[in-house]
């Protein structure tokens, strides 16, 4: 196919997905459809049919889908097929340079629960140990930041290690044959690595550089249906709240739903940060720190502003 061809088809595409969000977004709300992953509030709030209860009496459903990691469900939530979600702070960065059609809804600090693991007996015992190593972590995503923000701790270039991009379920089984031989990667997996495939902690990432996770919707649903977006963000913020204070039924709850196991669990809810709030300017510029970050090494093809994709209504 001549590249002409190729970016006509690639723009019709771009276009029609465009207009058939907009025009569901103009439609009478029947469902709402939630992006999440094995690990975070939106797996309590599913546990807790928490938003289901808050659109009963609306007749607005609530339809839950699953991904393994941030960048497909930005992806998905871009095209309208998933109008809100949650993920780590670098999807977004790839999803507003590649003109994706979100909106920063609410935030949330990580304090713990992500970083970089080594074997047990690696002779990785220092940042500066992983010159020449194979990483793996998913592109686009939280692990990539705290994997180029571990670098230039160590002054350390991306040219020094071998990038591996792996989702999570590919990433597990390459850590434990050691095809590679780090791995960055967040919350149940961080804690899978731990308790279950012999993995030593080298980096967590609040040791490195300041990260938060971020709940995004796509743009037109947001707009078109402020009063329900501000719903779901608020019956989030009470799952939220009920998280910080039962950590253990937490664990059960994200067992539960996930079928990971409650040891595994356990770990990732004793160390996690919940509580949700709005895009403040700090997160804002914390945020924008990644983004140049990722533009200066050319992971990224243009500097963005990320003030422009932070919903107008997200304060208010």
């Amino acid at each position: 196919m001549k590249r002409r061809e190729f970016l006509k088809l690639s723009l019709g595409a771009t276009a029609a997905a465009s207009l058939s969000s907009a025009a569901r977004a103009q439609a009478p709300l029947k469902e709402i459809r939630i992006g999440y992953q094995k690990t975070g509030v939106l797996v309590i709030a599913r546990q807790q049919a928490v938003l289901e209860k808050r659109f009963a009496g609306k007749q607005i459903g609530i339809r839950w889908i699953e991904f393994t990691s941030g960048p497909p469900l930005l992806e998905a939530m871009s095209t309208g097929s998933v109008d809100l979600g949650a993920v780590g702070d670098t999807p977004p960065i790839f999803a507003q340079a590649a003109n994706a059609n979100v909106v920063y809804v609410a935030g949330s600090r990580i304090t713990n629960g992500q970083g970089i693991l080594v074997p047990a007996n690696s002779n990785i015992r220092s940042i500066a140990d992983l010159k020449g190593k194979r990483v793996g972590f998913t592109k686009g995503s939280s692990a990539h930041n705290v994997v180029i923000a571990t670098l230039e701790k160590a002054g350390l270039t991306y040219e020094d290690i071998t990038p591996v991009y792996l989702t999570p379920p590919d990433a597990g089984p390459a850590f434990a044959n050691g095809s590679i031989e780090a791995w960055a990667v967040w919350d149940p997996y961080f804690a899978i690595g731990e308790k279950r495939q012999s993995g030593r902690i080298l980096v967590n990432a609040h040791e490195v550089a300041k990260t938060n996770s971020f709940y995004l919707a796509n743009r037109d649903f947001a707009n078109a249906h402020v009063r329900e977006t501000r719903e779901v963000i608020d019956g989030l913020a009470e799952a939220a709240r009920w998280a910080e204070a039962n950590r253990a039924d937490v664990a059960s709850a994200l067992a539960a739903i996930t079928g990971v196991p409650l040891e595994v669990q356990t770990i990732a809810a004793n160390r996690a940060s919940f509580l949700i709030g709005p895009v403040t300017d700090e997160i804002v510029t914390t945020q924008q720190a990644v983004a140049d970050r990722f533009h200066k090494l050319g992971l990224i093809p243009k500097q963005i502003a990320v003030r422009d994709i932070v919903w107008r209504h997200t304060q208010s």
